[in-house]
């Protein structure tokens, strides 16, 4: 493949991990990622709303939509990122964001993306075993046939808007395990 080819490569990677607000500023921040949006994904009801999916009844989990360029970043460090900035082991909460829209999900877009993620869940499920915490509860499947529904524009890049906006993530404090690399 030509460098030209590298560059011009972009791959859609679909995360939740609670609150969608920091964990957008997360990705947007990582060399590589060209651009991100929040919405809303994995639920049952069409165009829903803020409002709605806060009520827990429409299916969906707060979602990041990230593109990047896989010659820049790996989809394996993506999910570094993903597995440290929140608690994967808490079900359907992030501290003190309770109910289904807060779950931790990953949706793959490709086959390789999903071989990665449910391969990086083995690892760090063993490293946060090993320091006494729960198994990871992690929802991995793959998009297709999902929707990926926009949130309204003030979601969008909300804590650039809003610096010392809320940024819940209750992250267990353990790194992945960077000499590992799978994929």
């Amino acid at each position: 493949m030509s460098d030209q080819t590298l560059a011009n490569q972009v791959e859609k990677a679909y995360f939740a991990t609670g609150c969608f607000w920091g964990a957008e500023r997360r990705f947007w921040n990582l060399d590589g990622v060209l651009k991100t949006s929040v919405g809303y994904m994995g639920g049952h009801k069409t165009e829903p709303t803020y409002k709605e999916v806060c009520t827990g009844q429409t299916g969906h989990a707060e979602m990041v939509e990230v593109e990047f360029n896989p010659g820049l970043i790996s989809y394996h460090r993506l999910l570094e990122e993903f597995w440290t900035m929140h608690d994967p082991t808490s079900l359907n909460r992030q501290g003190g964001d309770i109910g289904t829209q807060y779950r931790s999900a990953i949706y793959a877009t490709t086959s390789g993306q999903l071989r990665t993620a449910l391969a990086t869940r083995e690892v760090y499920n063993e490293v946060l075993k090993q320091s006494g915490l729960d198994d990871i509860c992690t929802e991995i499947k793959p998009a297709d046939g999902m929707t990926y529904w926009l949130a309204e524009e003030y979601h969008q890049r909300y804590l650039e808007k809003n610096p010392k906006g809320y940024d819940c993530h209750s992250s267990t404090g353990i790194p992945y395990p960077a000499q590992i690399f799978i994929g």
